[in-house]
């Protein structure tokens, strides 16, 4: 991969463009994967079983598609910049103020709420990312754009196994509200998307296209609901509860459970930005069946092994594979959409796949 020769690709407002985008979902990731880290601790401050937690994943997961619906046609109306600033400032505060959650109920409120801005930011964040990246780099700069999803869960391990001993549950949420300060750099070193600022010169930046593309285009709606509906399964399926399940089934301490987060967390890196380079090449399509037939066959080392050494080597491998097939979607599911409701189209679909998978932590 000559990643020199994509980046120097970028000019100035493309490569701030790109990094905000980056950057906002890095830390919307992060903020939500605080919470798989600290389930137990929840319910044993609140005095609750851990199911009862897990309800506030579901939730986060549920309300994602409001969020993508509401940013979505903040962002295809007054452009994608002010939407994503307004989204990085309410997920901010929703994180904060879950540290100060008096009750589980008043945490699943907030989480809920949490839900609807992280929902919205990556449709908006994605469209404005590769609407400002060059073709010819797309399958690159998606494989890194969604690799900030893994960097963010990435972040929250080491905040864990450094910080949680010493702050506990509620400081680990007052830690994640830090990104507010994002909003600034969105300000002042962003321009608006250039497909964006041509649509509205067309006259064609109107929120009543999202249900005039919806419905003319309905089997390519429902295509990529069910798409995203069983890649978020796949992704959520292997990840949220999986700092659980180590600490629970394993008996294994919040450090070891970081430590092993950390790295197969830099495998899903890899992954993300190895397989969208790879879609560059051979297609997105290809591309993705290739890692998700490979991380059918590593499930058993993933799910079944006894040991520390065994269970990191199957993390590894198996986030490897997941999060190499979604570092694809960002440029498969924006190239699908129509460039009138890029800010919309992509997300809601995103989104609505969350909301089918919603429950699987849970269940």
């Amino acid at each position: 991969m000559d990643v020199l020769s994509h980046l120097r690709a970028l000019n100035g407002d493309q490569r701030n463009a790109f990094i905000a985008c980056f950057l906002g979902w890095t830390l919307d990731a992060f903020d939500y994967f605080i919470l798989v880290f600290v389930v137990q601790s929840i319910a044993k401050d609140f005095q609750v079983g851990v199911p009862a937690v897990t309800i506030a994943i579901t939730l986060t997961l549920a309300f994602r598609p409001v969020g993508a619906l509401i940013f979505g046609l903040i962002a295809d109306r007054f452009g994608r910049r002010p939407a994503l600033m307004i989204d990085v400032i309410f997920y901010s505060l929703m994180e904060l103020l879950s540290g100060f959650a008096p009750s589980l109920t008043a945490l699943l409120v907030l989480r809920a709420l949490f839900g609807i801005a992280m929902g919205g930011e990556w449709g908006v964040g994605a469209s404005l990312a590769m609407e400002s990246i060059p073709e010819r780099s797309r399958g690159f700069f998606s494989g890194v754009l969604q690799s900030g999803y893994v960097i963010g869960y990435l972040l929250a391990a080491v905040v864990f196994a450094v910080a949680y001993p010493y702050v506990g549950w509620r400081g680990m949420f007052f830690i994640g509200s830090i990104p507010a300060l994002l909003a600034v750099f969105l300000r002042l070193g962003v321009k608006e998307s250039p497909a964006w600022r041509q649509a509205q010169e067309r006259g064609r930046a109107s929120t009543g296209n999202i249900w005039h593309a919806i419905i003319h285009r309905f089997p390519l709606f429902l295509y990529l609901v069910v798409l995203m509906t069983a890649f978020q399964f796949m992704s959520h399926g292997t990840q949220d509860l999986y700092p659980t399940f180590l600490q629970a089934q394993h008996k294994l301490t919040p450090q070891v459970t970081g430590t092993i987060a950390i790295i197969y967390n830099i495998g899903a890196l890899l992954g993300c930005v190895l397989f969208g380079t790879l879609s560059q090449k051979i297609g997105r399509r290809r591309a993705i069946i290739i890692a998700q037939v490979l991380a059918l066959l590593i499930t058993p080392l993933w799910a079944f092994s006894s040991t520390v050494l065994m269970l990191t080597i199957g993390a590894f491998l198996m986030q490897f594979m997941v999060q190499g097939a979604f570092g694809v979607i960002p440029a498969h599911l924006n190239e699908l959409s129509p460039a009138e409701v890029r800010g919309t189209f992509p997300g809601l679909t995103y989104q609505l796949g969350n909301l089918i998978a919603a429950a699987n932590a849970t269940i």
